[in-house]
């Protein structure tokens, strides 16, 4: 309660200091004076910029938006197409982290067999890191020229992604030893990383429920189970409420097959180049610069359009 009463304090705090900005701006306006020109037009892009970050912080208002993002990406029906495509996703990704001084952490790692990936999972962390990849749960749809068809054939792939928020400090979450399967395996680097040669990497079958986590990053075996073991009490966590009040439908979702119709965005390098959002209709046409990263807009829209919904 005391954090959401501050939360809204800074919003109020924020929205004074940009009004009387721009009345000082209009007294300056009002002065008539040339020589003021370059201070009046500086005020006013100062102004511009400060409106337009508040109105962006106001789209993260929801109860998780500030929280750390576990991100894992599978691929569909396909071999290796969808397991290049599930590479290039993770790829743009990073390349968004980077831009935007967000931490992406490599927690799981499954190379495919000729190329691409069979299963990642990452944690994003940094300002509204779960704000700003919830609205990247879903089915991915992509459209090219396959470059694994020696044939040159137009081929569609499909990749999922899932998007939850990473919960600390879990309270009230017991785990049963029996009812854990615990495997290890060597490490698998991505990207060209060293790969670990003893069998570091956990994991970890919960089996009432069916979840399975898994964790390759740290040094030791050890260090690997106690992440993997935090990450599967937040997932566990994260299915008590939803049973309490039904409140994480909404962070969960309908899980759709990883297939046509079930698209939540599509990206389109063949026979012309088009990146949209099924859901906010928002669309890109430069695909290479969604693929490097560039994802804001579509981050953005699904923002404005959750918060419409919210009324």
């Amino acid at each position: 309660m005391v954090n959401n009463l501050n939360k809204k304090k800074e919003i109020v705090e924020e929205f004074e200091k940009i009004i009387a900005n721009c009345n000082d701006l209009k007294e300056l306006i009002a002065l008539e004076d040339d020589s003021l020109f370059e201070e009046i037009e500086s005020s006013f892009k100062d102004i511009k910029k400060e409106a337009k970050e508040f109105r962006h912080s106001l789209l993260f208002s929801g109860k998780y938006d500030s929280l750390a993002a576990i991100i894992d990406i599978h691929p569909g029906a396909g071999g290796t197409e969808a397991q290049d495509w599930a590479e290039m996703l993770l790829r743009m990704y990073n390349r968004y982290c980077e831009m935007h001084r967000l931490k992406c952490e490599i927690m799981d790692y499954q190379a495919g067999d000729e190329a691409g990936l069979k299963s990642v999972l990452f944690r994003v962390s940094g300002k509204h890191a779960y704000g700003l990849f919830k609205g990247e749960k879903g089915v991915h749809r992509l459209v090219r020229i396959s470059p694994f068809d020696a044939n040159k054939r137009r081929h569609t792939s499909f990749a999922s992604v899932n998007v939850t928020p990473e919960f600390k400090d879990v309270e009230g979450v017991s785990i049963n030893e029996s009812d854990l399967r615990i495997d290890t395996y060597h490490s698998q680097g991505a990207g060209g990383q060293n790969v670990n040669k003893t069998e570091s990497a956990v994991r970890i079958t919960h089996l009432p429920t069916g979840i399975v986590v898994s964790c390759q990053v740290e040094r030791s075996q050890m260090q690997n189970k106690e992440t993997a073991m935090n990450m599967l009490k937040s997932r566990l966590y994260e299915l008590e409420l939803e049973k309490r009040d039904k409140e994480l439908k909404s962070i969960v979702g309908e899980k759709n097959n990883i297939e046509w119709g079930s698209q939540v965005r599509s990206y389109v390098f063949c026979p012309y180049t088009l990146v949209k959002d099924n859901r906010t209709n928002y669309e890109a046409v430069d695909v290479s610069k969604v693929m490097d990263g560039e994802i804001d807009g579509f981050i953005d829209a699904y923002l404005e359009m959750e918060a419409k919904n919210r009324g």
